[in-house]
């Protein structure tokens, strides 16, 4: 039997309390942590019962005995963390977005190449039960060829008046709701409907005094001709995610809006339907959040039982349909992915 797998967590804040329960239900022991702030890391040490932790990434790599690490720390830490990692000779499992430049990010991932670890981005929607059993179905030819693919990320900060500083700043955030919650959506597009070439975005500010958009649309042109469209906004009240994939024989259809997340397929196979009847089946899931479940396939991944979910590619790409979505905005003209080789969000 092989040895038992050890991680370690680069970043304290929300979004570490899932990569550690993720490595948990894998049976994966987290043997360390860092964290710049004393006071977030002292308290992730006492909550999780870890002797190890760091005020300074090269410490911790430094010191090494474990095999992965998960980058769940602000976007300008994931270059520099992710180098360290792949000289470490540990496998990575990085927050979105990749990077905010497309350079940074082709670092990363050759990086990562020439070390022989595995770089995975944390698109957990991809592992989610609807989104993952959406894919499959597309896959199958369950909804016939694709033709829309209609993406929804929205909220209202849970009804602030003010956004955080780090997210209202274009110099710490890079971007507004399209690069933060377009990111994930722009994943999505891929993972549905291939490789996109195209898109027209429009971007504004209506609710917030930020210096970023607060809401945002991207209409998007797929190589094969089908169209698709990205919605974000933290303008809306409430929180929604969903999607909508509509294919020659089939729909695909799920949002939290209105209770638990489920899968809706509509199809015709039942003689004698018309225009508004649709034979349906729905798809309900349990268990683990989407986000331990990235976690853990990480960790298949890993220990070579699965292939990777998101790569460092896959990353790269939906950073680079969001480049193309700000450029696109800022130009109010379609612009072709193909032409956005370099450059950041900032």
């Amino acid at each position: 039997m092989s040895r038992p797998l050890k991680a370690a967590i680069i970043g304290a804040g929300g979004i570490s309390q899932s990569h550690f329960d993720g490595y948990r239900a894998a049976g994966v022991e987290v043997v360390a942590i860092s964290d710049v702030d004393a006071a977030a890391l002292a308290r992730r040490l006492g909550e999780w019962g870890l002797e190890r932790g760091y005020t300074d990434n090269a410490q911790l790599f430094e010191a090494g005995g474990f095999d992965m690490v998960s980058i769940a720390a602000p976007t300008a830490v994931h270059h520099p963390a992710t180098l360290a990692a792949a000289a470490a000779g540990v496998h990575v499992l990085v927050e979105k977005p990749l990077a905010l430049d497309l350079t940074l990010a082709d670092e990363m991932i050759e990086a990562c190449k020439r070390a022989g670890v595995i770089l995975m981005v944390n698109h957990q929607l991809r592992s989610s039960g609807p989104a993952s059993k959406a894919r499959e179905l597309i896959q199958a030819g369950a909804i016939g060829r694709v033709t829309q693919v209609r993406l929804r990320q929205a909220h209202d900060w849970g009804g602030l008046l003010t956004v955080r500083p780090t997210f209202a700043k274009r110099s710490t955030s890079g971007g507004g709701t399209l690069l933060d919650n377009g990111t994930h959506l722009a994943d999505l597009a891929r993972f549905f409907g291939g490789r996109v070439d195209e898109v027209y975005a429009r971007i504004a500010t209506l609710k917030y005094d930020v210096e970023v958009e607060d809401t945002a649309h991207a209409s998007l042109a797929y190589d094969d001709g089908a169209l698709g469209v990205i919605e974000t906004s933290w303008t809306a009240t409430g929180w929604e995610e969903g999607f909508w994939v509509y294919g020659t024989e089939g729909a695909l259809e799920c949002t939290n809006r209105y209770g638990p997340s489920y899968l809706r397929h509509a199809f015709r196979a039942s003689p004698g339907s018309n225009w508004d009847q649709t034979d349906v089946a729905t798809y309900q899931f349990t268990g683990a959040s989407a986000h331990v479940r990235h976690v853990m396939a990480f960790v298949q991944a890993v220990r070579g039982e699965a292939p990777v979910v998101c790569t460092g590619e896959d990353g790269r790409e939906a950073v680079r349909l969001i480049l193309t979505a700000y450029e696109s905005a800022a130009r109010n003209a379609p612009v072709k992915t193909a032409s956005v080789t370099e450059g950041s969000a900032a």
